[in-house]
């Protein structure tokens, strides 16, 4: 069985310091809990489908004192919860999820130079990327290096990851994928990332990395990370999208994206 790659996204920090600040530990502590999620839509026993979890969330933080806050994106299980409860009393029910999407894509309609404010109050490792060259460059340099150690035929990107690995992809043509996946990428997100992407899109286009044979867009329909879903309206090159619905609430986890039977037919040619 081909190894995948896998690519993180926000909130990821914690494992840093749980493994003692330790990079591979933290690597290794995603990576089997990225088998255990892959298992959920492929089934069978548990296997090592990822060889490595490229681990880039040390770069983007300063430390637990200066380090980046997380936004909505990044909410954790309780924080979810606790959401949860005051919609229930609102009687918003899933109309909360729809209502912050679509007010927040109108808000990125509206931006102009005020984009970074934004990032850094929705995701603030999404801002310190785009906005550090020096952590962007770095964070690129780790997926890089991942993927040529492991030369996997498939990449598995989440959310900011999905950032990372274009660009990552994008400086090092070298590097020759089968297949890309991104879960709920903000690849697309106008005034925020789009615009800011390196290469920067031509005529309002991005395009998928020369390298790449083959790219596979998921996103679930409510995720506010995800704007638009779509990726085909800003990207040429995308050979399959794919809009699911995760969970009204927890909608943006890798744990959800990785477990959703979407992910099967694309990957079973690879599973052998």
């Amino acid at each position: 069985m081909a190894g995948i790659v896998g690519v993180h996204g926000i909130g990821k920090y914690k494992y840093y310091e749980a493994a003692g600040k330790s990079v591979p530990g933290a690597a290794e502590a995603m990576r089997q809990k990225w088998n255990h999620y892959l298992h959920v839509s492929v089934g069978g026993e548990v296997k090592d489908y990822f060889s490595e979890v490229a681990y880039y969330a040390h770069v983007l933080h300063d430390g637990p004192e200066g380090g980046q806050a997380l936004g909505f994106a990044a909410m954790d299980a309780p924080a979810h919860q606790v959401l949860i409860d005051w919609a229930k009393h609102l009687g918003l029910g899933e109309d909360l999820t729809r209502s912050l999407k679509a007010f927040t894509g109108w808000l990125l309609t509206k931006l102009d130079t005020r984009s970074a404010a934004f990032a850094k109050l929705f995701a603030p490792e999404v801002a310190a990327y785009l906005t550090n060259q020096a952590k962007r460059e770095k964070s690129q340099k780790v997926v890089a290096e991942v993927i040529r150690r492991n030369q996997p035929r498939v990449v598995i990107a989440h959310s900011l990851g999905s950032v990372v690995t274009y660009e990552t992809l994008w400086a090092n043509p070298d590097i020759q994928v089968d297949l890309l996946i991104t879960l709920g990428s903000p690849l697309g997100m106008r005034n925020v990332v789009f615009e800011h992407l390196l290469p920067a899109p031509i005529n309002g286009r991005g395009e998928r990395p020369k390298g790449v044979a083959r790219w596979v867009n998921i996103a679930d329909k409510d995720d506010i990370a995800a704007i638009p879903a779509d990726l085909r309206d800003s990207f040429d090159g995308i050979d399959v999208e794919e809009l699911v619905n995760l969970d009204w609430i927890d909608f943006h986890t890798a744990e959800k994206y990785l477990g959703c039977p979407a992910l099967t037919p694309h990957l079973q040619p690879f599973l052998v």
